[in-house]
């Protein structure tokens, strides 16, 4: 079994990730989300699954009592799983000896629950359930199993391939393909997830059979498997053949998992065509249906994409899920294609969407991620469930929760998307202080980055000399390394040796964008980023009674740095009430003064607020 400690481990591409175990955040941004997510995160969501019900389901489904007392939705399962995920990645960061005894808690939990056949579920086929496999559209049965294979890999690859729940992921997976392989059953899960999981457990144990099974799931996509629903097949990407599409839809989420799985697949089955299909997909959804924060989904109803530019801020979807699926396909292309360009987006969503769903405290989580809040958010109850999304400000937990266990798995395998091993030697994605190894090489990097954009990479050990590549930013226009004009992209140091240290320099203070002309919902408008970070105006910083909604801008006065944010010079509006929404307008200016914005992550942390992003410009 591949135990090494990555995330992702393609076996084959131009670039090489690291483990957690060669990669520590020393401090810093990330370092504070990796302790929150440890101290808080975690606890929080052991308690909430456990006092929901979802924990409980497995031991009502042992003693035969699962009909009467289940609790949450069909998926429920799922987030059990991503919990042992999130807590594998974090033991086999931390080792972390508590933590080690709930895994196994909770595998041997499952563990007992499993069929002889390895199916497990405590949804379906339990006494007084529904038949196993009778709802495919929306029974989330493999996407539970997906699930469970991903904490089954992350145990695998932390050192721990006897693990309770390693047993269970293999006896599902073994399962699926008896039930799902070629010349079996001909069905697909509603929701993509299996695909993505069966491929990276192929990697870990080096067993083909996995990801081939991955490619018929992919490749039997778009035949009509699926019952049309109001939404269309496109909803869960059954609408037509995944090859033939040429930009992600429907379901969020959906698609950018099994975008994800198809990167995966061609990497390991050399299917090029595969490749440029699931990059064409994904690169044209960045163009034309990604929000400035990073975040995908513009439907509410359906969780799903718009059309091109159909991207409205105040009912942006983005759900924090969705941000991890961007994360995870761009990463894959990263590695895949050895284009650092991805490391673009990846640092985008994370400081943006992911970094935004928790809380200060990690008690609480956004769902969506909204860009223009109207009206001021009420506090959901620090002790009640609240149903998915409809919380005005981050709750708890949700009905649907999937989003706090992706965040916690994601955080604490962060370390692992910081750097790979090219050939002749390093490539930097993303920048945070932190240590790492790679072969021979041990790196130390020293930064204040985002707030920052010094970045100090100290050459601590270095047999011989080596190539160290540098993602500079498409934002970063006037970057230098070592005093070198350093374009965007990837900037190459070579004949790097112990003792050297390389200085970049990249330009975070604050910066004006403007939309494009075809995102009919922002024309007019600009907003302020600083460095990776998007900023935003909460009406806790305006004049008393004001909302972001009366508000205008002057961009051609420039923006000011200020504190972790900025100050953009504008004006308040007056709005008369003429009975008619239309004709000449009823606003008197009230006169100039300085709009402070701060860090879109940090927004709904000081009460009932409204927030936006893009300000409208003074005419």
């Amino acid at each position: 079994m591949n135990t090494s400690p990555v995330p992702v481990a393609p076996s084959a591409g131009p670039l090489r990730p690291l483990g957690i175990d060669a990669v520590t955040i020393d401090g810093g941004f990330w370092a504070d989300r990796q302790r929150l997510n440890a101290e808080a995160i975690i606890p929080h969501a052991l308690k909430w699954e456990t006092r929901v019900g979802w924990i409980p389901n497995f031991g009502y489904a042992l003693d035969g009592t699962i009909a009467e007392h289940r609790h949450g939705r069909e998926f429920s399962d799922s987030d059990v799983y991503k919990l042992i995920e999130a807590m594998s990645w974090e033991a086999g960061r931390t080792g972390d000896p508590g933590l080690e005894a709930e895994i196994e808690r909770l595998g041997a939990m499952v563990e007992a629950v499993q069929r002889e056949d390895g199916y497990v579920s405590t949804k379906f086929d339990n006494p007084g359930q529904d038949t196993r496999y009778s709802d495919f559209e929306w029974g989330h049965e493999l996407y539970c199993f997906g699930h469970l294979i991903q904490a089954a890999v992350a145990r695998i690859r932390t050192g721990h391939p006897d693990s309770a729940i390693v047993r269970v992921g293999l006896r599902a997976a073994d399962h699926v393909l008896r039930e799902f392989g070629d010349g079996a059953r001909e069905a697909v899960c509603g929701h993509p997830e299996i695909e993505v999981a069966l491929a990276e457990l192929s990697r870990a144990t080096g067993d083909a059979r996995y990801v081939e099974q991955a490619r018929l799931f992919v490749d039997r996509r778009g035949h009509g498997l699926l019952p049309d629903i109001e939404w269309g097949r496109s909803y869960y990407q059954d609408d037509e053949p995944y090859r033939s599409s040429t930009v992600l839809r429907g379901h969020a989420v959906r698609a950018l998992y099994l975008t994800a799985a198809a990167v995966d697949i061609a990497v390991e089955q050399g299917d090029a065509e595969l490749l440029d299909v699931a990059r064409r997909q994904y690169d044209a959804a960045l163009a034309r249906r990604t929000y400035l924060t990073g975040g995908m989904g513009s439907h509410h109803q359906d969780e799903a994409f718009g059309e091109d530019f159909e991207l409205p801020p105040d009912r942006s979807y983005c759900e924090t899920c969705a941000g991890v699926g961007s994360i995870m396909v761009a990463w894959r292309l990263l590695l895949a294609t050895g284009d650092l360009s991805y490391g673009d987006v990846i640092e985008r969503t994370l400081y943006n969407i992911v970094a935004a769903s928790p809380a200060e405290d990690g008690q609480a989580f956004f769902y969506a991620n909204l860009l223009h809040r109207r009206t001021p958010a009420a506090a959901a109850p620090a002790d009640e469930q609240v149903p998915r999304a409809n919380s005005s400000l981050r709750a708890p937990w949700f009905e649907v929760s999937c989003c706090p266990t992706n965040v916690s798995r994601t955080l604490a395998s962060l370390g692992g998307y910081l750097a790979a091993g090219t050939d002749d030697g390093v490539a930097l994605v993303l920048y945070a202080p932190a240590t790492l190894t790679v072969g021979d090489v041990r790196l130390r990097v020293e930064t204040g980055y985002p707030y920052d954009g010094e970045v100090k990479v100290h050459v601590e050990q270095a047999p011989a000399p080596f190539a160290l590549d540098l993602r500079i930013p498409a934002w970063a226009e006037g970057a230098a390394v070592d005093g070198s004009a350093a374009s965007p992209g990837a900037f190459r140091v070579e004949g790097v040796a112990e003792g050297d240290v390389v200085v970049v320099n990249l330009p975070v203070g604050p910066r004006i964008t403007r939309p494009d002309a075809r995102i009919d919902a922002v024309r007019g408008t600009v907003a302020v980023e600083r460095g990776p970070l998007v900023l935003c105006v909460e009406s806790v910083d305006l004049p008393e009674g004001m909302s972001v909604n009366d508000l205008e801008v002057y961009p051609e006065r420039g923006v000011a740095a200020d504190g972790r944010g900025a100050v953009i010079q504008g004006r308040r509006l007056d709005r008369g009430d003429s009975g008619w929404a239309y004709g000449s307008p009823h606003e008197a200016p009230r006169g100039d003064l300085a709009i402070p914005l701060v860090p879109y992550h940090s927004w709904g942390n000081r009460g009932p607020v409204t927030m936006r992003v893009w300000l409208p410009v003074a005419d």
